[in-house]
């Protein structure tokens, strides 16, 4: 894996578009005069843990009702490159509708194409989307009084990075079509910068999200008061992350993430490669698990899986995204990457039936998807059941 900056390419990409979207006050709002949260970092007391009624953010392994996902659009994102990366998406929906709903987000004029390729046990509707991340352009998902609302973190292209003008707007779009109440906050971030374990645990890169680049003038503690509002957590783990080295500013959901309450896997560089943003974040982020504790105060197990050998892999690029950590949890799946390196993809699909004994674990080829610096989880969001 390199530190090169793309998703798919920030030659191709133009920066601009910002935060700039409208507010709908149909939820979450901030109540002190800087709309910055409580300046203790407190949850309200209607959304402390066991209080009838409160919100929570519940972890990846808890039932779906759906599982999200947007087709790549754009031939001047991909380019050459727009056929691969619509037949890996087209994959791995097939994949998860095998076990449970998939609904695929297509531009209308897109949408019969998108459907003859993704196969009628995926629900293709009409969307004007821009690419492929559905996991950083929808909303995160909480549950508040026996219903699932959706937080919307006003996504600006990984802080300006790159032009999204229909991604920007698309949590609206889906929270809209599927009737979901939409929380407003402040904060500008993406569905991959935060992990959570369902208990009020919540691990975050500070670099993704203590941005100026998202979320300018903005204090750690700032951050950590609104992000315990907006998804009602208790407990903020924070590991340091790498900025400017990819277009994330290395996203949690490619370095660590929760397996089972007290479990995380721990991403880890194969022996011998020279340090890049992902083995830098990893190396202090597992000084800091090994000290942590989570919402209940349980110490966590850490787990590290190893990339794999970059000359036995099958994609290629500068930004290539070879992390196991890049998996998704469905309701009867685990969806791990298959990079070709039959000894590290064998080892990582062991250590996963050993952690998920109940779900079956499906690898899935995604090089053209990972060539643009992502991944599954990258190109999954789920939705929760109640």
């Amino acid at each position: 894996m390199t530190n090169a900056m793309s998703r798919r390419s920030m030659i191709r990409s133009i920066a601009g578009v910002g935060a700039g979207v409208g507010v709908l006050t149909l939820g979450l709002t901030a109540c002190d005069p800087d709309g910055l949260g409580d300046p203790d970092g407190a949850v309200p007391p209607s959304q402390q843990p066991g209080t009838p009624g409160a919100r929570r953010f519940g972890a990846e392994w808890e039932k779906h009702q759906r599982t999200v996902m947007s087709w790549p659009a754009s031939e001047s994102v991909w380019g050459e490159q727009l056929p691969e990366v619509r037949k890996d998406i087209a994959g791995l929906a097939q994949a998860i509708a095998a076990r449970e709903p998939v609904v695929m987000m297509a531009r209308p004029e897109q949408q019969e194409a998108a459907q003859k390729a993704c196969g009628s046990a995926v629900e293709v509707v009409p969307a004007a989307v821009d690419d492929l991340w559905a996991r950083d352009t929808l909303p995160v998902f909480v549950e508040e009084g026996g219903k699932v609302k959706g937080v919307d973190f006003n996504f600006n292209g990984w802080g300006d990075k790159q032009q999204h003008a229909n991604d920007s707007k698309i949590a609206r779009t889906v929270l809209a079509r599927f009737g979901v109440e939409r929380v407003e906050t402040p904060l500008v971030a993406e569905g991959g910068s935060f992990e959570t374990d369902g208990q009020g645990t919540l691990m975050v890169t500070e670099s993704s999200v203590v941005n100026a680049n998202r979320n300018p003038g903005m204090s750690r503690d700032q951050v950590e008061a609104e992000l315990r509002k907006a998804l009602g957590v208790t407990k903020v783990i924070w590991l340091a992350g790498v900025k400017g080295k990819d277009i994330t500013d290395a996203h949690v959901d490619c370095l660590a993430r929760f397996a089972a309450p007290g479990v995380v896997f721990l991403d880890r560089a194969f022996p011998g490669m020279p340090a890049d943003v992902w083995s830098r974040s990893a190396d202090q982020a597992r000084a800091v698990l090994a000290d942590a504790t989570d919402a209940t105060g349980r110490k966590l197990k850490v787990i590290e899986i190893s990339q794999p050998d970059p000359a036995r892999i099958t994609g290629r690029g500068d930004a290539f995204v070879s992390s196991y950590m890049n998996f998704y949890i469905g309701n009867k799946g685990v969806y791990l990457p298959l990079f070709g390196d039959a000894k590290a993809d064998g080892h990582a699909r062991e250590v996963f039936k050993d952690q998920f004994p109940d779900r079956e674990i499906v690898p899935v080829p995604i090089d053209t998807i990972a060539s643009g610096g992502g991944g599954i989880h990258c190109s999954t969001h789920d939705q929760p059941a109640v």
